[in-house]
């Protein structure tokens, strides 16, 4: 599950929901007199100081923010794969629905949430944050430590926050079939869910390394009526090339997008999702930090440092955009510490040039850290990507 931490050396929480040594912040502020409430047989809620409560509880944001509006500098622009010219719009139809085009590059600072789309994340959100007190004792540090906790969607993971709007701006365009890559499942098991809710037909290229190790991310993906190959696959013409070069190929993400991105060319019914590294993506999941922001503010804390882990930039850009707003604005003066995987070092050991997003050199050339569009990692790292 994509988790991100907080630490915060403000002022110390007034409301408490401790289920053993773990203490959840509450998404709905209390009674300002002092109380104690039975939730489970072994869990109770309390308030351990008075204060002035917000009589409003702590809802789902109703708009995605866009960090690219307060950026001094536009980032560079996406490049066409075969003229190397700056993409237009149009050259993105084949692959994605008009909605998501626009959000791709615009420099709007909200995008309002659709009415449907928030129906469905009212299924798990808001989502609690967590103070980690068991660890704050392990490092016996005088620092709080909160995790911003997303596992509690249906698929396990923050992707649905994502997945569930790319479908339905898909299903209002008359899309028929969504097509995508998986690495450890999660992405693809988020997109299968949501394309269940909607009517859609999916089809998810794995990871082979990770098509072998987790068997059961497969059978969610497939519980939810989606398609799963492993990849490279001998479905399309590049997995079959890759399979005559290396038949026993382990996969990695970008030869997983590319089979995936060949069947989306190709059919005019069907359109690609792609569960981090684009705008439109990042902007959804800033629901993550826009709600962090009014539960840390209801408990009287600000952050100090925030953490988050990288590999397309999709949980660190949620938890961490808004809260970059804030900063850009004067507000707070957190320190933002992005951590990648050693096996994967694209951000500390990549360059940064422009690059294709998949093995083939189908998609756009994006500026990016990259260890090379060819760059296989270690089986065990396979499902991850080689970009930020």
């Amino acid at each position: 599950m994509a988790e991100s931490c907080f630490l915060s050396s403000s002022l110390k929480p007034r409301l408490s929901f401790r289920a053993g040594n773990d203490q959840w912040i509450s998404c709905f502020p209390p009674n300002a007199r002092a109380c104690n409430l039975r939730i489970l047989s072994n869990s109770r809620a309390s308030i351990t100081a008075p204060y002035t409560p917000d009589p409003k509880p702590i809802g789902i944001p109703r708009q995605w923010y866009n960090l690219i509006a307060d950026l001094p500098v536009q980032p560079p622009p996406p490049l066409h794969p075969k003229t190397f010219e700056p993409i237009k719009p149009e050259d993105l139809s084949p692959l994605f629905p008009d909605e998501l085009i626009k959000q791709e590059a615009t420099t709007e600072r909200f995008i309002d949430i659709p009415e449907e789309v928030i129906d469905v994340y009212r299924l798990w959100r808001p989502t609690p944050l967590i103070r980690a007190k068991r660890l704050e004792k392990l490092l016996d540090t005088p620092a709080r430590i909160y995790y911003k906790y997303e596992g509690g969607s249906p698929a396990g993971s923050h992707k649905p926050n994502t997945a569930v709007p790319q479908v339905w701006y898909n299903a209002q365009q008359g899309v028929k079939n969504v097509v995508t890559e998986t690495g450890a499942g999660q992405w693809g098991s988020s997109l299968a869910f949501a394309s269940s809710l909607f009517g859609l037909n999916c089809e998810v290229w794995q990871v082979r390394a990770s098509y072998d190790q987790k068997p059961y991310r497969k059978l969610m993906m497939q519980t939810w009526g989606a398609k799963v190959h492993p990849s490279p696959s001998t479905v399309t013409e590049y997995g079959r090339k890759i399979l005559e070069r290396y038949p026993s190929s382990p996969g990695s993400l970008g030869i997983a997008i590319s089979e995936a991105v060949e069947v989306a060319a190709m059919n005019a019914d069907t359109k690609y999702c792609l569960g981090s590294v684009l705008n439109h993506v990042l902007l959804h999941q800033t629901i993550i930090g826009e709600e962090c922001i009014k539960q840390m503010e209801a408990i009287g804390e600000t952050p100090d440092v925030i953490i988050g882990c990288t590999g397309g930039g999709s949980n660190f850009g949620g938890l961490a955009f808004p809260f970059i707003r804030e900063k850009l604005d004067g507000k707070i003066n957190p320190i933002i510490r992005a951590v990648e995987p050693a096996a994967c070092p694209s951000l500390t050991k990549g360059v940064y040039a422009y690059d294709y997003g998949d093995t083939a050199g189908m998609t756009p050339l994006m500026k990016m850290h990259t260890l090379g569009h060819d760059f296989i990692p270690d089986p065990i790292h396979a499902g991850n990507l080689f970009i930020f």
